[in-house]
């Protein structure tokens, strides 16, 4: 075809046909962006629905908050997308507290949990700029959309390899995050935890998820002669904890929702052996088989059994219904560095006990005087199930590097108690006789006691006072770990009920009786235990009312 026949055309090149970008419009490419160079300045966010039946808590979303600098990601748990905002205040507090820098921009999508007026507000309140994606542009929000699939395809594989049922969805993923925060990037050769924290991660705590584990038994619960271990599936790592200790739950019972998930330090794993996954092929293999002459419609026609025992719902709390199993701690540090909220309430509440109860006064060390140590004693007291009843926190004096020759020093630091045969007996009576038996327990036992000595001791860790740092305690009251404690507090009980026109008992110094027109009533001490059996119910209320007044003490009914 010969070309000087098509005339020539003096149309703009640089003009647009309207038509033809109608008929042709494409989108434009997506420019890698450069990442930022600090930790904060940039933070992406996204919501992902799990597709999958509800945790164990109930939730069926997670939301990412991914730094953009350090690819470091925090995942949490929700049960509906609302609770976006809630959880984006609980990150900006955490991380900036721990980091000590602020949040400078924030991007997410366009969705309705990201456009609140609240959420806008609340950025606005703090300096932090918004960033969100086109409509219809997800790709603009690539790194928590990429985070997003990466997440699930890991949890996919983790269920499907340990057999572990879908309402697990939830411990998986956590534990996905949790390892590919601490993995190499192919874009940097330093992992997400070394580039947030500032240290190398611990790679020798990651185990096989959903495993089988040997956790130690507890010591209130050990036996000498037997298992000492219980069989449990591993299922993740603590967030909260010094060790990373692993969560683990006891598959001994088919219905993972009547479970324990426990945490615990002392367990063995065996990365080879996946109990679940093994149960169900058992189960599988067991299982009867119906006859080549059964028709599909005579298992279509046969009805399914099913229990006619009532179902309860049951709470489990949160993902992590936690049954701690690990050591109690050992010092006041060791509480600050895991930030534990439980612990330091039990020790605000000890404290201000010793307060309120006037036990001290801030006073110069006298010259020729030596001030005694103190600690805080921490213990996890356990309910008959093995559960956490609650969490005990004691401040003990160093005792027994004090007062050391008896008859110079000290006298007698013995408190009689009562004997096992005539608590029997007193409970007999009351069952012959129809008595009302009633038990207190008395609170702060030792601090009850005044001091005949002059001691003085170290001002409490943590609770030492400003401006006052070189002062000590002057003990106006016994302590716990003092040699004379436990007879100071039996001088004062036995004082205090005494002078309630109580007598003693001829064959035991801790029973106590009293008589009032005809009506009697028995008083059992037992160190801070007290069991009050009366001929009537107005005479029993009587003496624990005036106990109450004189003493902090708990009614156990």
């Amino acid at each position: 075809m010969d070309l000087k026949l098509i005339p020539k055309s003096n149309v703009d090149l640089k003009h647009k046909c309207e038509v033809c970008v109608q008929a042709k419009q494409t989108r434009n490419s997506f420019k890698p962006v450069e990442r930022n160079t600090q930790i904060l300045e940039l933070i992406h966010s996204d919501v992902c629905d799990s597709n999958r039946s509800p945790t164990r808590g109930g939730n069926k979303y997670i939301v990412t908050f991914i730094d953009d600098f350090s690819s470091y990601c925090h995942i949490y748990l929700i049960k509906t997308k609302d609770e976006v905002f809630d959880k984006l205040k609980i990150y900006k507090s955490d991380v900036e507290n721990q980091l000590e820098k602020n949040i400078k921009r924030f991007r997410s999508d366009r969705g309705g949990e990201y456009t609140s007026n609240e959420l806008g507000v609340f950025c606005e309140e703090h300096g932090i700029i918004h960033e969100v994606t086109p409509p219809y542009s997800p790709q603009s929000n690539g790194v928590a959309e990429r985070k997003n699939r990466t997440l699930m395809d890991m949890v996919n594989s983790m269920l499907l390899s340990s057999g572990l049922p879908e309402n697990l969805w939830g411990e998986a993923m956590l534990t996905a995050c949790f390892i590919l925060n601490g993995i190499t990037l192919k874009d940097n050769e330093k992992t997400p935890y070394e580039l947030w924290k500032g240290r190398s991660p611990n790679l020798r705590i990651l185990k096989v998820w959903g495993c089988l584990a040997k956790v130690l038994i507890p010591d209130p619960k050990r036996k000498k002669i037997g298992h000492k271990t219980i069989d449990a599936v591993f299922l993740g790592y603590a967030k909260n904890s010094s060790a990373n200790r692993s969560l683990v739950i006891n598959y001994e019972v088919k219905e993972v929702a009547n479970n324990i998930v426990m945490e615990a330090r002392d367990a063995t794993f065996f990365e080879d052996i996946f109990p679940y996954k093994t149960r169900i092929s058992k189960e599988v293999q067991t299982s009867e088989k119906p006859s080549s002459s059964t028709t599909i419609e005579n298992l279509e026609s046969q009805e399914l059994r099913r229990s006619k025992r009532a179902r309860v719902e049951k709470f489990f709390g949160d993902d992590f219904y936690t049954f701690l199993v690990e050591g109690d701690p050992t010092t006041y540090k060791a509480i600050i560095f895991l930030d534990a909220p439980f612990w330091k309430e039990a020790i605000n509440d000890e404290f201000q006990s010793i307060i309120q109860n006037n036990i001290w006064m801030l006073k110069n060390l006298p010259a020729g005087n030596k001030a005694i140590g103190c600690k805080w004693v921490f213990r996890k007291k356990l309910k008959p199930n093995g559960s956490i009843d609650k969490y005990k926190v004691i401040l003990v004096a160093k005792g027994f590097i004090h007062k050391k020759k008896k008859g110079i020093d000290y006298f007698d630091t013995y408190s009689p108690v009562s004997r096992i045969t005539t608590i029997r007996t007193l409970i007999a009576l009351a069952s012959v006789h129809n008595l009302v038996i009633h038990q207190m327990d008395v609170k702060m036992t030792f601090l009850n006691g005044n001091l005949d000595e002059e001691i003085y001791m170290e001002q409490p860790e943590g609770f030492i006072v400003k401006g006052q740092e070189h002062r000590v305690c002057k003990l106006v009251k016994s302590l716990y770990g003092l040699k004379q404690a436990p007879k100071q507090w039996h001088e004062k009980f036995d004082k205090m009920i005494l002078d309630y026109d109580f007598k003693f008992n001829g064959h035991d110094k801790c029973v106590y009786y009293k008589e009032n027109n005809g009506e009697h009533v028995i008083l059992c001490l037992y160190v801070d235990d007290i069991l009050i059996f009366g001929t009537n119910l107005e005479i029993v209320n009587d003496v624990k009312s005036y106990l109450c007044r004189n003493f902090d003490m708990k009614d156990m009914g």
